[in-house]
């Protein structure tokens, strides 16, 4: 995973469950198997059965296509759900980058005077 943690992360944790999810809506134009969403978030593939399981009952991700053994799932953007976490994940960097510039401009001010 990049360096920086992403809003979700930043504001619920870095749970399993909110990391596996969080890698999905971060690549969501890609499709992964377990394997290599466990390697690249850093959980075991034991922990990984019950995220993906539940994952899958919700529908928020779809198994796309099967390379010789392996099942590759990606995030399913017709999903209201995953509309919704889209949406507010944006909503929520927006909120995040004003605080940032109030917080910049508060503290230009303060050095000029």
């Amino acid at each position: 995973m990049p360096e920086g943690k992403s809003i979700y992360l930043e504001i619920f944790g870095e749970s399993p469950s909110v990391k596996v999810l969080d890698f999905f809506l971060t690549y969501e134009g890609f499709d992964y198997s377990k394997t290599e969403v466990a390697r690249e978030v850093d959980i075991s593939r034991i922990t990984i059965e019950k995220i993906w399981k539940s994952l899958t009952q919700e529908g928020i991700i779809v198994k796309s296509r099967t390379i010789g053994k392996a099942e590759l799932y990606r995030l399913n953007i017709g999903n209201l759900t995953v509309k919704l976490l889209l949406d507010t994940g944006l909503k929520l960097a927006k909120l995040r980058a004003e605080k940032e510039m109030q917080t910049t401009q508060i503290k230009m001010k303060v050095r000029r005077t």
